[in-house]
């Protein structure tokens, strides 16, 4: 990883252009899904995922020296956790789209967790943004319907916590710095298929997972291919280099505009229409996630420490 001297204020033009295309990339991903569980069942559709974006891949890396119990720690949380939820909750009905928007309430709940375990103090803008994103996901979650299914909402906001947890993990492996990012990441993909196929035998049960296999069409083959090489491999392995060259302010903010392709891909493709509380739910979100990036230079420096 490079020290703090070799790292760039700006982005170049042809970093941003890498980074633009890693936002569509993963703004495609929920479409991608949608496509991949209905030929697949979710949970044997992510042990697929994590099993071809592993076994390539880790021919061409070495894994870092970082103790087992954090491999299975990443793993669990922002791997299993995070997609064994988020399939589902697509599978059951959940809209790509306000997936692709409920999702960001991770930058949230990662704020709740690092005040918790990391004893983090929170900003005044924060704090705003948290009560502004709240707001926005009762007002989401108020309008389930057939559009949006009340479970696949509170499984993506599940997803999300899981996500935010693995966040966590990821602070606590700064300690072992520095080591190769992408290479552990990686190397961890190792750690999902077996849960993956364990809860897919226990829940979709076996005669599930052998008619998929038996019937694996094409479409489910691209979309797989999709999830484990655009969205794992080109994916993260783009945005950690991007975090090692930039400082994180420059390249986080990039990840708002997933949910704008994630909601126009829905939209496209699939016709999902979205109703106006869930767009006024949605602004208040992403008015939030603005406040919590953006919010620390907006608002006087006397607000800096709140809580806890």
């Amino acid at each position: 990883m490079p020290d703090s001297l070799s790292v760039s204020p700006s982005v170049s033009a042809r970093d941003f252009g890498l980074l633009m295309l890693v936002v569509l990339v993963w703004g495609m991903n929920f479409a991608a899904i949608k496509i991949g569980v209905a030929g697949v069942p979710p949970l044997l559709l992510g042990a697929l995922r994590f099993m071809l974006a592993a076994f390539p891949a880790l021919l061409f890396f070495k894994a870092p020296k970082v103790p087992l119990r954090w491999y299975l720690a990443y793993g669990l949380t922002i791997s299993v956790g995070q997609f064994a939820f988020l399939f589902s909750a697509i599978h059951v009905g959940m809209p790509s789209g306000l997936a692709s928007l409920v999702l960001q309430s991770q930058a949230f709940f990662t704020l709740v967790f690092a005040a918790l375990w990391l004893q983090e103090r929170w900003q005044l803008n924060q704090l705003a943004g948290l009560v502004l994103a709240g707001a926005g996901l009762v007002l989401i979650g108020s309008a389930h319907g057939l559009s949006m299914p009340l479970l696949g909402f509170a499984l993506t906001v599940a997803a999300a916590l899981m996500w935010a947890a693995g966040n966590i993990v990821t602070r606590k492996l700064a300690r072992f710095a520095p080591f190769d990012q992408q290479a552990f990441v990686v190397w961890a993909s190792l750690v999902p298929p077996v849960p993956f196929l364990v809860l897919s035998a226990w829940i979709e049960g076996p005669q599930a997972i052998q008619e998929a296999l038996l019937n694996f069409h094409l479409s489910s083959v691209l979309a797989l291919v999709y999830l484990s090489w655009g969205a794992t491999l080109f994916g993260y392995g783009v945005w950690t280099r991007m975090l090692q060259r930039y400082p994180a302010n420059r390249v986080a903010p990039f990840s708002l505009l997933v949910p704008l392709v994630g909601l126009s891909s829905g939209w496209v493709i699939f016709g999902e229409a979205l109703q106006v509380v869930h767009l006024a739910g949605g602004a208040l979100l992403m008015a939030g996630l603005l406040l919590n990036v953006f919010g620390g230079r907006w608002l006087p420096a006397r607000s800096a420490a709140l809580l806890p």
